[in-house]
């Protein structure tokens, strides 16, 4: 972890924001969280100094961070997007939305567009590696069960599908049960696939969920995410196992997810698509 003063921590959904005041915690680095309303868990800011901020409230955002005194800022967590009917932006956050309107589209593109007007305003964006420099899931098996050769073949075509779509910036997720591709991540998220393709499963040998950065992406912001809950959806869904792109794919409490995988039965894979 870098040391430039209080790290900012612009925060949606899901655990990974309070790993990262964990961090802080641990290396002695104060923190300050924004913490975006309807989005981020109230368990996210309990004892670190926070504000809660609407999703359109840019300046109120820029204005919480610079009297903080953050120079550095990381993106974390679970955002929904909601629509331009109901986003309700500031002044800052109007100028900031006709900027980004022509170049935005899907949500690595918007991320994209959100880190240069950070940038712009003096900020320093890192990422979640960059604190938690021990997520990025590793190459290779993570738990005791390996994959056969069906789920092999079933990677494969995920890997090719998943980049695909990747580069046209709709999703980050595959599910494909012997060759046949049960169902792909969009708005949804990976969850909201897991319980789409459950109903979908075909009989015979169960099928793969394949997670991968999308190729341009910027790998400071949405790398791809799984924890145990992940494993306990992919279970109930009757999928075999789980196959990661190494190095990019965030393993949130990785004991917990072998230890869940291997209860399962499931296997849990590192690709080492370099």
């Amino acid at each position: 972890m870098t040391d430039d003063g209080p790290l900012g921590i612009l925060a949606g959904g899901g655990e990974l924001p309070r790993r990262l005041v964990a961090a802080c915690r641990e290396a002695a680095r104060p923190c300050f969280v924004v913490a975006f309303e309807g989005q981020a868990d109230r368990a996210t800011v309990d004892g670190v100094p926070h504000g809660w901020v609407a999703l359109g409230a840019a300046g109120r955002v820029l204005e919480l961070l610079r009297g903080a005194g953050v120079r550095e800022i990381v993106l974390a967590g679970a955002i929904r997007r909601p629509s331009l009917l109901t986003l309700k932006p500031d002044a800052k956050g109007a100028q900031l939305l006709a900027r980004i309107a022509l170049r935005a589209f899907g949500d690595d593109g918007l991320l994209r567009a959100v880190i240069a007007e950070l940038e712009r305003e003096g900020f320093r964006v890192i990422g979640v590696p960059d604190v938690l420099g021990s997520l990025p899931a590793p190459a290779g098996r993570l738990g005791r069960v390996a994959p056969d050769a069906q789920a092999r073949a079933d990677i494969a075509r995920g890997v090719e599908v998943a980049r695909a779509l990747g580069a046209v910036d709709v999703g980050q997720a595959v599910v494909v049960q012997q060759g046949i591709v049960l169902g792909v991540e969009a708005a949804e998220g990976t969850d909201g696939l897991l319980a789409r393709v459950a109903s979908l499963r075909r009989d015979g040998p169960g099928g793969v969920l394949v997670k991968l950065a999308k190729p341009a992406q910027d790998r400071r912001v949405d790398l791809p995410t799984i924890g145990v809950a992940t494993v306990e959806k992919a279970a109930a869904a009757g999928l075999a196992g789980i196959a990661l792109e190494a190095g990019a794919t965030l393993v949130l409490d990785r004991a917990g997810v072998v230890a869940a995988a291997d209860d399962a039965g499931l296997f849990v894979e590192g690709l080492d698509l370099r």
